[in-house]
């Protein structure tokens, strides 16, 4: 019996000294789903908040970070990234962002992430602690001869460290990505950018009006008929059907016509908006819309049909010449006034770390400062279905945190300590590498 007491005495001293157990002492905390607590503590066991408050104090042996007068916010979450899929952007081997084809929903982003990307330290280093990494796809069209790509595959939602993808993985499959048909060319979010378009010949390619209306009619009537056939495989799959032959790209598409996977629509203007609207609620499916620039009167409709949306850069210049200046800066405020949720996503690599300073420039131009922070933790948890988990500062939680000298939207501000499932993760990357290296040079 004592050696059974002795044995189990190691056992939580050896759990209490584990580098997911410590207490963060005396910090002041903003949870970011309740009033800021001052002066107080916060216990982490196994990877998880177990307890706040004042009189919250470290069994024996487990470390203690002494954080009086610094902050402790909910780690950043990017709701639109290719973390881990591309390294550099122009040399082709380090980018494996997605493969060519119409319809790939059996892609999965996550099976490409590489956990050693240079990217991820980047990011930590300002407080992002999770990240959706998206399938771009192919742009096709043009001159390439490829066809467009409508669904691109499933995003994952991802932690900002780990050894390997496996490690990295909230939910490998948290979202089916696809490209809805515009009359003309889309926008942000897996749409063709203006410079490679004109590089492919499609600046003016695109006809009259008239044409371009066919397209978009023949675009739609293919991606209608995409789901119509992924419905008959459905029925066929639960009624057993003699001949049945299991099929990839249909089995992918199951948990998004079963209402389980949101499927996520790039739709920039006002009418792409309304037609994503309108076939969703045909389809019977749940969608978020992905980078629009513009809500025109769409604003009731979105949130009639709780549908959130991915915003993307704030500090962006208008989308045509005609549009006010102001145009990204005041969309955040917009979607509020209107009731719509929405998070904020980077939809690159290389400025991740400047997710907070997108959110502050919103409030800048009348976004509320606590919605601003609410739009990159928990808003984007809420989005992506895992409000439950993480996303805000409860016991329960997995304790994705940053450590703060103050609020985190401000650029002087400096993070101190970041923790990943309650693992204090190196605050370097490679500047932070050169930086050293060079400041110690003889």
């Amino acid at each position: 019996m004592r050696l059974l007491s002795v044995l189990i005495g190691c056992a939580l001293s050896a759990a209490a000294a584990s580098n997911d157990t410590l207490l963060i002492r005396g910090a002041d905390v903003y949870p970011v789903t309740a009033a800021e607590q001052k002066g107080v503590s916060i216990l982490i066991q196994d990877g998880k908040i177990a307890a706040i408050g004042p009189k919250v104090a470290a069994p024996k042996g487990v470390r203690v970070v002494e954080a009086k007068g610094l902050r402790v916010y909910p780690g950043i979450m990017d709701s639109a990234t290719q973390l881990g899929l591309s390294e550099i952007s122009g040399v082709r081997e380090t980018v494996d962002t997605g493969e060519l084809g119409e319809f790939m929903p059996q892609l999965r982003a996550i099976a490409s992430v590489n956990s050693d990307s240079e990217h991820f330290g980047v990011a930590r280093v300002n407080g992002v602690t999770s990240a959706i990494a998206y399938p771009a796809g192919a742009a096709g069209g043009g001159r390439s001869g490829a066809p467009r790509q409508y669904i691109s595959g499933q995003a994952a939602l991802i932690h900002t460290a780990g050894w390997t993808w496996e490690d990295m993985a909230i939910r490998p499959s948290v979202a089916l990505w696809m490209r809805f048909p515009t009359v003309g060319r889309g926008g942000r979010g897996g749409a063709v950018p203006d410079y490679i378009a004109e590089m492919l010949g499609e600046t003016g390619a695109a006809g009259t009006y008239t044409e371009m209306l066919r397209t978009y009619r023949e675009e739609l009537s293919k991606l209608s008929d995409f789901f119509e056939q992924a419905r008959r495989y459905q029925k066929a799959r639960a009624a057993g059907a003699p001949g049945f032959v299991r099929d990839l790209k249909y089995e992918a598409m199951l948990p998004a016509l079963e209402g389980k996977l949101p499927v996520v629509i790039s739709a920039e203007m006002p009418r792409a908006i309304h037609d994503a609207i309108e076939f969703a609620e045909k389809q019977n499916i749940k969608i978020v819309i992905l980078g629009p620039v513009e809500l025109g009167n769409t604003g009731a409709e979105l949130k009639k049909n709780n549908i959130p949306l991915i915003l993307g850069k704030v500090l962006a210049l208008p989308n045509t010449e005609d549009d006010p200046y102001d145009q990204a800066f005041t969309l955040p405020v917009e979607a509020y006034k209107a009731g719509v949720k929405f998070a904020f996503g980077t939809f690159e690599n290389q400025f991740v770390r400047n997710l907070p300073y997108e959110a502050a420039a919103a409030v800048a131009f009348g976004l509320p400062q606590e919605e601003a922070l609410k739009a990159i933790t928990i808003n984007p948890a809420e989005i992506w279905g895992v409000a439950g988990e993480m996303g805000s500062i409860e016991p329960g939680k997995v304790a994705d945190l940053m450590v703060t000298t103050g609020d985190p939207l401000e650029i002087q501000t400096e993070v101190k300590h970041v923790y990943v499932r309650g693992r204090e993760i190196e605050l370097a990357n490679k500047q932070t590498r050169l930086y050293e290296r060079y400041s110690n040079r003889q």
